[in-house]
């Protein structure tokens, strides 16, 4: 199977699969890192190669580059690239000549990520859990230990590869698989002595693949598309030997005349789907109403809020056609929760509403969308219809109606909060949430920066200046900057109070743990209620710190002081 031809079928096969034709208008990271994803085992796979076809240092720094490369395009290359990389790894390091190479390499692909890692870790940890365990809970996908997550891709292997690729792939496959019976026990025991070259990786790359990313919680069908490739080149396996049995059976131009018949079929199949998808939705009058806004506001930088969603008319259309030609139109979806509400009515200068059916089966987007409607503050500019005798409606402020405060002083009041410990963060986070919905720019931390710099001009121990400008660069990801922030505070707020939590934090995302556990080392005296529970959350700050310090101390103390730092930051 090592042809031209074989590899322009496994390439057509690749072309028509539906998946991955959806991807390529669908501006998602997932076609890119399939692409990484495979160049990154292609790579691998030489490496790794038996005798003198592979272990070459060519191949090895070739092969680092594209792993770190495909795990930078998006963190879930590792279901895909990480066990064939610590196999590979593995094997190479029980071979003297091949051992440097495979230690230089990881150190490459580490070298490459670990910038990034300590830049965003944090962030990371964070939308890894909303959207893989929190998403996957409410679209209620079964979770990782439940029989039916092996099922689950293969179930939509039909329509993702193509119903036809997939039957004369398999056909194929089966007749191959008859043809070579006699061999099966000897490919069970030594795959790899007995199967042709490069065919056990490419089948150990599919089964790791699939079993990896059938484990995570969220089964979204475009997380499976890095290993489809590799499927397909297992059909297209199937396919050949097909041809080749027509072959003996007619003749070399029946047999092409047939294989060109199922790939017709397929690029049918693929092109009637893809046209089906286009054409099953009429549009959304969204175009009118970009026009209609950049007509009042012309290239200045707007947010229009919307409560409807759909795959018509959402943020991200509305945001696309608005910086069209220079515009600054930012769109962002509001009413996901009832604490959103009363922020976005107070701020919001503009908004996209629909008649009856929002898009949308969340009820606080409805309930947001009919507390518009009633506001007296706001009118509606224009309408148009839409689908379902439904009509968009573009609303804006009344010109008499109170204009917006800046959120510059609340968010210097609620920074101040910060003293107070847990009670003040969740005003804080509950407030910034909605707000970064409001102003997608951040445009306020420019401002807050420069009132909270000129206070520190005139008093250079104004405590709310100094949480503004900690606070700024917390929310920037910024622990470096934060620091220093926190240590100014520490001074005047005294050791072992809240902003020495604060300091021992941003320290530890700093990736500076013994720092952290000294800052959290020395606390004084403990005399309030309130001070106490700083000093439980320090002392489990300090094991942590001591933890990631290779101290001993560390994790002993962790079992004891970590609930009870819990227990204290849980407590009203």
């Amino acid at each position: 199977c090592s042809s031209d031809l074989f590899g322009l079928l496994a390439a057509s096969g690749v072309a028509l699969a539906p998946a991955l034709l959806e991807l390529r208008t669908d501006f998602t990271l997932d076609l890119p890192l399939a692409a990484s994803s495979c160049l990154a085992l292609w790579l691998l796979g030489r490496w790794q190669r038996p005798g003198t076809q592979g272990g070459h240092w060519r191949q090895a720094i070739p092969a680092a580059l594209t792993v770190a490369s495909a795990i930078l395009v998006k963190q879930s290359a590792l279901l895909v690239v990480a066990a064939p990389a610590l196999w590979a790894a593995g094997q190479s390091l029980g071979r003297p000549s091949r051992r440097w190479q495979a230690l230089v390499a990881a150190a490459l692909v580490i070298g490459l990520a670990l910038p990034w890692l300590h830049h965003n870790w944090i962030t990371t940890l964070g939308g890894t859990e909303r959207a893989v365990v929190t998403s996957g809970a409410a679209e209620g996908d079964p979770g990782s230990l439940d029989p039916r997550s092996l099922l689950w891709y293969p179930l939509l292997w039909p329509e993702q590869l193509g119903a036809i690729p997939l039957t004369i792939g398999s056909v194929g496959l089966a007749v191959l698989g008859w043809q070579q019976r006699a061999s099966w026990r000897a490919w069970l025991r030594h795959p790899v002595q007995v199967l042709p070259p490069g065919w056990p990786w490419l089948i150990g790359c599919c089964l790791s693949g699939w079993l990896l990313t059938s484990l995570s919680p969220n089964k979204d069908p475009r997380y499976i598309a890095p290993v489809l490739p590799l499927l397909i080149l297992l059909l297209s396996r199937g396919w050949w030997s097909l041809g080749a049995v027509l072959e003996q059976r007619l003749n070399k131009g029946w047999a092409a005349a047939l294989l060109a018949g199922g790939l017709l079929a397929s690029l049918t199949q693929s092109a009637s789907a893809r046209i089906a998808a286009i054409q099953d939705r009429p549009g959304s009058p969204a175009t009118d109403v970009i026009g209609r806004l950049r007509q009042v506001v012309g290239d200045r930088p707007t947010l229009l809020a919307l409560a409807a969603s759909s795959p018509e008319l959402n943020e991200q259309t509305l945001t696309y056609l608005g910086r069209l030609n220079g515009g600054q139109i930012l769109a962002r979806r509001l009413g996901n929760s009832t604490d959103e509400q009363a922020l976005a009515l107070e701020q919001t200068e503009w908004w996209v509403l629909a008649t009856r059916d929002q898009g949308t089966k969340r009820l606080p987007a409805r309930a947001l969308s009919r507390r518009v409607r009633s506001d007296g503050r706001f009118e509606r500019v224009a309408s148009w219809p839409w689908t379902k005798k439904r009509a968009v409606e573009l609303w804006r402020r009344k010109p008499t109606a109170a204009r917006p405060e800046p959120f510059d002083h609340r968010f210097m009041l609620l920074a101040g909060g910060l003293a107070r410990g847990p009670e003040g963060l969740a005003p804080i986070f509950s407030s910034i949430g909605t707000w970064h919905l409001l102003d997608p720019t951040f445009s306020y931390q420019d401002r807050v920066q420069e009132q909270a710099l000129a206070r520190l001009r005139a008093n250079s121990n104004d405590r709310t200046a100094l949480w503004s400008l900690a606070l700024v660069a917390v929310l920037q990801n910024r622990p470096s900057q934060a620091e220093p922030w926190f240590a100014r505070l520490e001074a005047l707020e005294g050791r072992g109070s809240w902003a020495s939590a604060y300091r021992s934090v941003v320290l530890l995302a700093d990736w500076k743990s013994c720092a952290a556990a000294r800052v959290s080392d020395e606390s004084p005296a403990i005399a309030t209620a309130d001070a106490q529970r700083a000093a439980s959350v320090l002392t489990a700050l300090r094991d942590l710190g001591r933890s990631f310090c290779f101290d001993p101390r560390g994790p002993i103390g962790l079992a004891g002081s970590l609930p009870q730092a819990i227990r204290a930051v849980s407590s009203p």
